[in-house]
């Protein structure tokens, strides 16, 4: 069953290692139903938490989320990555996240607080002799988790011109080019004191930003300038109909394809919240929570289609799929598939 299958299309799932994961597994998707099921797994790279395709979806690129960081290059073949080269050291701690942008793949580094810079060899494999590290500085004000930088994410904007890197640590977005290979900020964005932002996606017509905060279960939307690289906070909305019963960490955003709604996961509450959208994407409205089909989603992927929406259910080891209403945005549970330590999916 091969990438681009008119019935058939593949998923790639991450997971930790050390908490029992597989490794990397891939999957088939049934366009019709949504549902997965295992073609392989792949256990080569320690915790590969995070993972990116390629635009030809002929290479896999995954981070090594660990104390020494690393990132690594797969090949995605006929159903079995296969590790495409040594991994590469990031000179940073922790990479959670990472994303292609301009010939290199960036990774942000949430225990040294860093995004890091890999060249990518003209074959798609990683260029270990060009490594370029970006350190960010500040903290915040909670006494545990802001104490230091603590990058969570890093993407490129809908253009291509610019990366933004969102900070955990110190309330903020730093928005970047490269030069010559290495991080070059263009400005950073201060957010509200204590809010934590954690992920953050970007409106489909490319003027919209919404950032999800783990710290506070809200999301701050933005508008964004691709001429200039201008991101402009101008609101916040809580993504719980009421306060949290404990504690409750919101994990990650999703904007569907037509704009018209945005989704968050939170863990702790274990929900899955639709937000609806208006025409110009500054004001969403809360409409429902539901169940995310499990414990601890840490992370909720859109299928490229629209039609379904996945849960990465971390702690109870699955990953739950939702058939989604065009009409009211309302996730339906259609399925789960048992994959122990989950912590991302991606659609190739």
């Amino acid at each position: 069953m091969r990438v681009g299958d008119t019935k058939n299309g593949r998923a790639y799932i991450g997971s930790f290692t050390a908490a029992g994961g597989s490794g990397i597994v891939a999957a088939s998707v049934d366009a019709e139903s949504g549902a997965l099921t295992v073609l392989s797994a792949v256990d080569t790279l320690p915790d590969p938490s995070y993972l990116a395709l390629s635009p030809t979806r002929d290479m896999l690129y995954a981070v090594s989320e660990t104390s020494e960081g690393a990132v690594a290059a797969f090949r995605t073949g006929d159903g079995k990555p296969e590790l495409a080269g040594r991994g590469v050291l990031v000179h940073g701690s922790g990479p959670t996240h990472l994303a292609l942008y301009d010939g290199h793949v960036l990774t942000a580094n949430y225990g040294s607080g860093s995004v890091s810079s890999v060249r990518l060899r003209p074959d798609g494999t990683l260029d270990g002799d060009r490594v370029e590290v970006l350190r960010h500085e500040g903290s915040g004000p909670h006494p545990k988790r802001q104490q230091a930088p603590h990058a969570h994410q890093v993407l490129p904007d809908t253009t291509g011109r610019w990366a933004v890197s969102v900070d955990l640590g110190t309330d903020s977005v730093r928005v970047f080019s490269l030069a010559d290979g290495r991080p070059d900020v263009h400005r950073e964005v201060a957010l509200r004191p204590g809010s934590g932002p954690r992920h953050l996606a970007f409106h489909p017509r490319g003027d919209r930003a919404y950032i999800v905060n783990e710290l506070t279960p809200t999301v701050t939307v933005c508008r964004w300038d691709a001429a200039d690289g201008g991101l402009q906070p101008i609101g916040e909305i809580a993504v719980l109909p009421d306060a949290p019963h404990g504690d409750a960490f919101p994990s990650e955003v999703v904007v569907a394809p037509d704009g018209r709604f945005l989704w968050t996961a939170t863990r702790g509450e274990n929900v899955i919240s639709v937000l609806a959208l208006d025409a110009a994407g500054d004001r969403p409205t809360l409409r429902a929570t539901v169940s995310c089909g499990g414990d601890w989603p840490r992370d909720l992927a859109l299928h490229p289609s629209g039609r379904f929406l996945y849960a990465a259910n971390e702690r109870s080891g699955d990953v739950t799929w939702f058939s989604v209403d065009r009409d009211t945005g309302l996730p339906r549970r259609a399925g789960s598939l048992p994959t122990p330590a989950a912590s991302c999916v991606v659609f190739g």
